[in-house]
């Protein structure tokens, strides 16, 4: 392959990966064609893309970007997968395809410049909240002690409404109330 086309293609993975801190690499070998198309119909419905790269190309592409940590894994045949809300959501699809799909290896993933390495590393990613359920915990937790508060606050008034009620349900009733001593 002549320089010019490695230097294009380079520039292509920059273009296409721009912005993409995050990415899971695979291996498609060995999946056979009709697993394979099925695999990316249906991750391309969830913003998943998938992108067969040239493992020495993808290295000196990704040196000054945050995938540079996939790096060391870039051996044999290779496959990115990105895209999604997070590569957390792309990590959880893929270990789904995994156990259904024969022959797909996952290689590992890189978020934030930590890499999981192999299955182990990507079921672990997988495992992550993504950014929406850790901001909702976050609100929950800051919300809890406010929450807490309101409720210590309005106890004593639900108390005295309660014995209220009870004492008015007797009155209609004709009930004597008894005297508290």
């Amino acid at each position: 392959m002549s320089k010019p086309v490695k230097n294009w293609m380079m520039r292509d993975y920059q273009e296409l990966l721009e912005g993409q801190d995050s990415a899971l690499l695979i291996s498609v070998r060995g999946i056979s064609a009709n697993d394979n198309n099925r695999l990316r119909k249906e991750l391309a419905k969830k913003e998943i893309s998938v992108t067969v790269i040239r493992n020495n190309l993808a290295k000196h592409a990704f040196s000054e970007s945050p995938l540079s940590g996939l790096s060391p894994l870039l051996e044999g045949p290779s496959a990115l997968a990105y895209g999604a809300e997070s590569v957390v959501d792309v990590a959880r699809e893929l270990v789904k395809w995994a156990k259904d799909v024969e022959n797909l290896e996952l290689k590992g993933a890189v978020l934030d410049g930590v890499l999981f390495e192999g299955e182990a590393g990507v079921k672990r990613l997988s495992d992550f909240p993504t950014r929406e359920e850790a901001q909702a915990k976050v609100v929950s937790v800051v919300l809890a002690p406010a929450q807490n508060l309101v409720g210590a606050a309005t106890a004593p008034a639900k108390n005295i409404a309660g014995i209220l009620k009870t004492i008015e349900e007797r009155l209609e009733k004709g009930e004597a109330i008894a005297k508290v001593s």
